[in-house]
């Protein structure tokens, strides 16, 4: 197996690559070790309003010209994103040490790249190869999630998907494209993560965003508009796959004001990806107290993966490693050590793992538990907790398992006769 390092760095060469198409400049941010902290877009950071004069003061010397200021406080309520402009190329990390030191820490920060590939975020692998004929596993529950909408802001949803894969019917989103029968990094993460959620909830209502099929990144000011996008619609769920780390851990600035706007929406319940690190250290969005952090489960269902992050922050563990579910009909050439170059056909399914994929298991088990119960998504998550603090698994922690329903039963696969594996309890 390939370090983790290893994995990072190819990962970031390749986000850094893609955003520089579409005109954006990735930058890497590191550890005295050399080992990689978080990304960040270059020349912008993001301020308090309340402490944006005192921030301009303290820069525009520094800077060497005048900062300009893109979108204000109508960008983001309470938070302005400032472009830096000067002479030379404006090194961010210098800034945000001047105005921690002259206004205070926290004031500023970096416009964070959050995404889905695994420097700091999921999957913890590229998708293996499975058999054309290959069932989901986990399997398809028994009903539930009728009424719900789970909003899933991802790479898209692959053309014919859904007409391919029964548990997929009836399932929106923007195209996730192909080229020419090949498959590009992270195309279909969205369409599998679709597909986990309604195999535990195959009659709730599930879209799929294209937000992140740039190289699978988006800053966090981009990605806290989207956000807003799903209140609009009415999501009842928000499944995000998808984050990063932060300079210092502290929390990312763009969502303070995002959680103003979220708690007016009393119903609506965001469940994140508690990345891949294998690391105590926050995963943001996931680690905020608002938000239903997901970490990964082993396949023998007893352990922590080995990769999921971990620690107070996780709030519940659910299988994530060696899930089945829908993918792409195509070429795949992978990226990572230790198979850089190797080139496979997949048929349409796929083996996958990453908090990512148990990420959207948690979001389709909300979804069943609001359609039995009629709680909100707040209540139906906070239910789903108590009965996984119940259930703790040493050395693990709070676990849900497919087709949990929270309600002193499970729903299990149609026609499984407790012979799937799936955990149901029949």
């Amino acid at each position: 197996m390939s370090s983790p390092e290893d994995k990072a760095e190819v990962q970031a060469q390749f986000l850094q690559e893609n955003l520089a198409t579409a005109g954006q400049r990735v930058m890497v941010a590191r550890r005295a070790d050399g080992s990689i902290d978080h990304l960040y877009q270059a020349g912008e950071i993001l301020v308090k309003d309340a402490y944006l004069e005192r921030v301009r003061a303290v820069l525009r010397p520094s800077a060497g010209s005048d900062l300009l200021a893109q979108g204000g406080s109508g960008l983001i309520e309470g938070v302005t994103l400032l472009s830096l402009t000067g002479p030379d190329e404006v090194d961010v990390p210098g800034v945000l040490d001047l105005i921690d030191a002259e206004v205070g820490v926290g004031v500023a920060t970096p416009n964070h790249i959050l995404s889905i590939t695994p420097v700091h975020t999921c999957p913890a692998s590229e998708p293996d190869l499975v058999p054309a004929l290959a069932q989901p596993d986990p399997g398809i529950c028994d009903g539930g999630g009728s009424g719900v909408f789970i909003y899933v802001t991802d790479t898209g949803l692959l053309a014919g998907a859904p007409a391919a894969h029964p548990w997929l019917a009836g399932v929106t989103g923007s195209v996730d494209p192909l080229e020419h029968g090949t498959i590009p990094g992270y195309a279909g993460h969205g369409t599998f993560i679709a597909g986990v959620a309604r195999c535990m909830a195959p009659s709730a209502t599930v879209q799929v965003t294209d937000d992140f099929t740039v190289g699978g990144a988006l800053s966090e000011a981009e990605l806290v508009l989207k956000l807003g996008e799903a209140l609009s619609l009415g999501a009842d769920i928000i499944s995000l796959s998808a984050g990063g780390c932060t300079r210092k851990d502290l929390p990312l600035l763009s969502f303070s004001a995002f959680w103003n706007r979220y708690r007016d929406y009393k119903n609506v319940i965001m469940v994140a990806a508690a990345g891949n690190n294998s690391s105590r250290r926050p995963f943001w969005p996931a680690a905020f107290p608002d938000v239903v952090s997901v970490g990964a489960l082993a396949a023998d269902g007893r352990s922590r993966a080995w990769f999921s992050d971990f620690g107070p922050w996780v709030d519940v563990y659910a299988p994530g490693e060696n899930l089945v579910n829908a993918y792409a009909t195509g070429t795949y050439t992978y990226r990572e050590p230790p198979r850089i170059g190797q080139v496979v056909h997949f048929h349409g399914m796929a083996r996958w793992s990453g908090t990512s994929f148990a990420t959207p298991l948690v979001a389709g088990l909300v979804a069943a538990r609001m359609s039995r119960t009629g709680e909100t998504g707040r209540q139906a998550a906070q239910s789903l907790i108590g009965l996984a603090r119940a259930q703790r698994v040493p050395g693990v922690g709070p676990v849900l398992r497919p087709c949990d329903c929270g309600d002193n039963r499970r729903s299990g696969p149609a026609g499984c006769g407790g012979a799937c594996g799936c955990g149901c309890g029949h």
